[in-house]
C-alpha cells in the first residue's frame, strides 16, 4: 500500500507545478521530470505511470493551443542545418509595450542546435549598427558562428549586418519574404516568451524590462527543462556535448554558467525607480 502521506505530497507538488506560471503550458511528462529530479536527491524513485495517474485523477490538464495551418516543406533555408554549437545562431525581434504605452523592441538571439538563448536585448529602437553591435558581443563570448538566421527585416539587410557576416565569414541564411516559419527556432523561442512570461507581466520601461527578460533568459538557460535535448536545460546540454567531445572540461562549463548567472543578477539591481518619468 503506498504511504498516503507521500501520496499527498506528490499530488500537492503536482498542483504546485501547474500553478507555476512558467510551467502552465507543461504537461504531465515535463512535470514528472521536473519532480524527479528532487526525489533522486532524497534517494526515491518516482514512476511515470503514477505522475500520470494522480495528474488524471485531480483532473490537471494544460489547455489546448490554438495551430494555424502552416505549409513547410522540411528543408533547411540555405542548407545550413544546426549539426553543433555555433553551427548557426537564429534571431528576430518582437513587440511589447510598456505600461506608459511606450513601444519597446525585444531582440532576442538563439543557438538552434543547443536551444540557449544567447542574448535578450531591449531597447525603443534598433538599427542595424546596434544589431551588429549585439551581435560582436556575442562572438567575442561564445566564439564565431557559421551562419545567422534571420528575416529580410530593414535592420538585417542593411550594408551594417552585411558587412559584418562578409568579414566575419558568417554565412547569411535569409528566410523567404512572408514565410517566418523558416526561422521556426527563433519563432518557437518567441512563442515560450509570450507564453511563459510576456503575457502575465507589465513594465515600466526599458529597464525594468531588461531586469524582467535577463531573468526569464537565466531561467530559460539553466532551469527550464527541453523535451528536444532530452529533458535537460540547454546549459546542462552544451556540458554534456562538450564532455563527449572532449571540448571543455565540466568546471569552464559551471564557470560559464556562474558568470552568466551573475550577470543577470547585476542588471536585476537596477531600480524601477530609475525609470525616466
Amino acid at each position: 500500500m503506498r504511504n498516503s502521506e507521500e501520496e499527498s505530497n506528490l499530488v500537492e507538488r503536482l498542483k504546485q507545478f501547474v500553478r507555476n506560471p512558467r510551467k502552465r503550458r507543461r504537461g504531465y511528462r515535463l512535470a514528472h521530470k521536473d519532480i524527479v529530479r528532487e526525489w533522486m536527491k532524497a534517494g526515491k524513485a518516482l514512476n511515470h505511470k503514477r505522475v500520470y495517474r494522480l495528474w488524471r485523477r485531480e483532473g490537471l490538464s494544460v489547455a489546448p493551443r490554438r495551430v494555424r495551418k502552416r505549409i513547410r516543406t522540411g528543408n533547411c533555408v540555405g542548407g545550413h542545418v544546426a549539426g553543433q554549437p555555433n553551427a548557426v545562431w537564429c534571431f528576430d525581434f518582437i513587440e511589447i509595450k510598456s505600461i506608459r504605452r511606450q513601444k519597446l523592441r525585444v531582440f532576442c538571439v538563439s543557438d538552434e542546435f543547443t536551444r540557449e538563448s544567447l542574448a535578450i536585448e531591449v531597447e525603443t529602437s534598433f538599427v542595424s549598427e546596434k544589431v551588429c553591435a549585439v551581435l560582436e558581443r556575442l562572438i567575442a563570448k561564445h566564439g564565431m558562428p557559421n551562419a545567422f538566421r534571420m528575416d529580410n527585416g530593414p535592420e538585417f539587410i542593411a550594408l551594417a549586418l552585411r558587412g559584418l557576416c562578409h568579414r566575419r565569414g558568417i554565412n547569411a541564411a535569409y528566410i523567404d519574404p512572408g514565410k517566418p516559419w523558416q526561422n521556426g527556432y527563433a519563432e518557437s523561442f518567441h512563442s515560450r516568451l509570450r507564453d511563459e512570461y510576456l503575457d502575465r507581466e507589465v513594465f515600466w520601461c526599458v529597464r525594468d524590462a531588461r531586469v524582467g527578460l535577463n531573468s526569464y533568459r537565466s531561467y530559460f538557460n539553466t532551469e527550464r527543462l527541453h523535451s528536444s535535448l532530452g529533458y535537460q536545460t540547454p546549459f546542462e546540454f552544451v556540458a554534456s556535448y562538450s564532455h563527449s567531445k572532449g571540448e571543455q572540461s565540466e568546471d569552464a562549463i559551471t564557470a560559464r554558467m556562474a558568470t552568466d548567472v551573475s550577470t543577470n543578477e547585476e542588471s536585476n539591481y537596477k531600480s524601477v525607480d530609475d525609470c525616466e518619468a
